[in-house]
Order: C-alpha cells, then structure tokens, then sequence
C-alpha cells in the first residue's frame, strides 16, 4: 500500500479518515495523495441561466481553500509523504480516475452532503465495483488503523472474495493475526468456488497462517454477524468481496455488502 488516495471532504468522517491513511502510509512507508474535488454543479430547479451557480462558487472555492489551509497545517506536522490534488468536478468521478495508479482508496461512510442518511453509500459501492484497486470505507469512530491488529476475511468461497483477499495481503502480512471467516449457509456450501482451506492455503504462501472460523447463520444479519464476530476477536479491518451478486439484485432485495455500508461499524476494505 505504497500509494495511497484519500477523499477530501468537510464531513465530520474526514479526520479519522485522515488518521487512517496516515496509520497506512507510516505502516507501509506509503505516500498519501490527497484529492480535493469541488463540484460545478449546482442543482436548482429552473435556474436554466446559471445564476444559482455563479453565486454560489465564490462561497464553494473559499469553503475549499479555508478546508485546505487547515488540513494542510495539520498535515506539515505529521511524518508522512504527502501531496495536495485539487480538481473540479464530482468526488467519485475524480477519484476514479485517479485510482488506476493508486493502490487503495480511502473514503468515508456517506455520499457527499448526504451525512444522517440512512443506506449505503452510492459512491462507495461505485467505486468498489469500478476502480481497480480496493476501497476502504472508514466510520467516524475509527480512532486508527493499527496494521499489526487482527484482521477478518468475510469468506463464501467467491471471487469477489479471492480478489479482496488478494488485494488485501499487503495489510494481512503485518497483522498479528488473520481470520477467515465463514457463515455456515447451506446454499453456501453449494454455490461455494473456493473453500476457506484453500484460501489459507494462499495465505500461508505469503507467511500468513490465518485461522478458519466457521459460524452458524443464525437469526441475525449476516453483516451484523461478521462486526460481531471481527469485534469480539478485537480486529481493526474486515475485509470483504463486494457484490458478489449483481449490484442491482443487492439493491433491490439488499446482500452483505449493501447491509454493511449501511451502517460500518469498523473500517472495511472492499474489492471486487
């Protein structure tokens, strides 16, 4: 995680955000890249000749050099490599666009101005499904990223999991323990690609001896489930494949991943 994209924003999720990704770059000796994106557009009903927009800019761009100035004093006193990308147009497009020489994207729990919302994050599962490299979606709470901390893999055998898996192992590498957990679904076990043995198996090739945990379904959601089960084991990250069924089949009926972002109870690295 030698490269690292953090989103800008003034939500109240930025500092710990912020934190991670300085926890990141010092664990790995990584560069943080920070990306300051300012929408143009501005939308009002009927303001067919701009006028809504070109009052408002003036206040948007001193809203944004004040956030900078601020975050950027905070920033000279920390000991991490880092770089100021200040572009115009909507978050997630920027970022994406910026991600294919980034080797992860942290973001926060919610949409831009959309803090308080309920649901998950629309750029979050965007650009979890989109960029090629993972996504980190770090809460509020967070106080920090602790790269020897205990990690669990959400495990169900698919290739969305192999891939966050994968692109998940410079972080397992250093951490002092790593679960691979399963929830026993018997629809599971038959739709299953890739057991959880041969996952550790991929794991002990890179020094990583992760322990299998299989637990029972169970009444309660299977997000909820895996927060229970990463919090009890005192994990810093849960890494899961995102949308292993198709994105509109999880928005319509809900999944895992939907359920997840809907309300992280701890930092969660996403790859699909």
């Amino acid at each position: 995680m030698k490269s690292i994209l953090l989103h800008v924003d003034s939500d109240s999720c930025f500092e710990a955000r912020m934190q991670a990704a300085l926890d990141l770059a010092r664990a790995h000796d990584g560069h943080i890249t920070c990306l300051q994106a300012v929408s143009y557009e501005v939308f009002a009903p009927g303001d067919f000749y701009g006028s809504a927009l070109a009052a408002a800019m003036p206040q948007i761009k001193q809203n944004a050099e004040e956030l900078r100035a601020r975050i950027e004093t905070d920033l000279a006193n920390e000991d991490a490599s880092w770089e100021w990308r200040f572009l115009y147009g909507m978050a997630e497009t920027r970022l994406l666009d910026q991600s294919p020489l980034h080797d992860v994207i942290l973001i926060g729990p919610h949409d831009v101005g959309e803090e308080g919302r309920r649901g998950p994050s629309a750029m979050a599962g965007s650009l979890a499904v989109k960029a090629p490299c993972p996504v980190i979606v770090v809460p509020g709470e967070t106080k920090s990223l602790d790269a020897s901390a205990p990690v669990l893999v959400a495990w169900n055998g698919s290739a969305e999991a192999c891939n966050a898996l994968r692109a998940a192992m410079p972080m397992l590498v250093k951490a002092d323990k790593v679960f691979l957990l399963s929830v026993a679904e018997e629809k599971t076990k038959e739709r299953a690609e890739f057991p959880a043995s041969e996952a550790a198996r991929y794991c002990s090739r890179h020094g990583v001896e992760a322990e299998l945990v299989e637990v029972p379904r169970g009444d309660a959601k299977i997000s909820d489930t895996l927060f229970s089960a990463a919090q009890r084991r005192e994990c810093g990250l849960l890494v899961m494949g995102a949308y292993g069924h198709s994105r509109l089949a999880e928005m319509l009926m809900g999944g895992v991943t939907r359920r997840a972002l809907s309300d992280p109870e701890m930092p969660i690295f996403l790859a699909h």
